[in-house]
């Protein structure tokens, strides 16, 4: 037998307001983030599934940045940022080390120079970008060769994506990747040929 009665419940909506007024925990702002995907590849210029699904998420609606670190040729860098159907940003330094031979880079201190101060520019324009929110996806193409070529320091890396603020994903590619990242990914993927 279900016994019940009403003298349990409020009365009216005011004192249900003021029961869970009275039962309210503090809660915290808490970050959201989307995951940190790392693809693998034994040569460079492997990564057309990752160029393909930006351009589908940018179709879809989603905004993302393409960055491409350690690729030039075509003389971009943050200010010439091209957009691509509306919600895709990609962006190269405006200097890069494949656009040059390296017995050029060797005799031209000052050329080498150009180069790197361009793709550190490229850098902070992508660290300002992590931790805005205004993208749904950031793909760093070839961040782990600007580290392996000391353009870019791991530990700032690293540091950068723990603070970052999206609700999106960060993508990272490269050839040789430092087990630090392997360990803070929520997900890696090897790419074979």
């Amino acid at each position: 037998m279900l016994v019940s009665s009403t003298n349990i419940h409020p009365k009216t909506d005011l004192e249900f307001i003021n029961i869970n007024k009275n039962n309210q925990q503090r809660l915290s702002k808490f970050k959201q983030n989307g995951q940190i995907q790392i693809f693998q590849s034994s040569y460079r210029g492997s990564y057309t599934s990752i160029i393909k699904d930006s351009l589908r998420n940018a179709a879809l609606g989603r905004k993302v940045l393409f960055v491409q670190l350690m690729k030039g040729g075509v003389n971009q860098g943050v200010s010439k940022a091209q957009n691509i159907c509306g919600n895709l940003t990609w962006v190269r330094p405006s200097k890069s080390f494949d656009t040059y031979n390296s017995t050029d880079l060797i005799n031209d201190k000052k050329l080498a120079l150009s180069i790197h101060d361009s793709i550190i520019d490229l850098w902070h324009f992508c660290k300002k970008e992590l931790v805005s929110g205004n993208y749904d996806q950031i793909i760093l193409d070839e961040i782990f060769l600007a580290i392996e070529k000391k353009i870019i320091d791991k530990h700032d890396l690293i540091s950068t994506l723990e603070n970052r603020f999206m609700s999106g994903d960060v993508i990272l590619t490269g050839t040789a990747i430092p087990k630090d990242f392997l360990l803070m990914a929520d997900q890696v993927t090897e790419l074979r040929s």
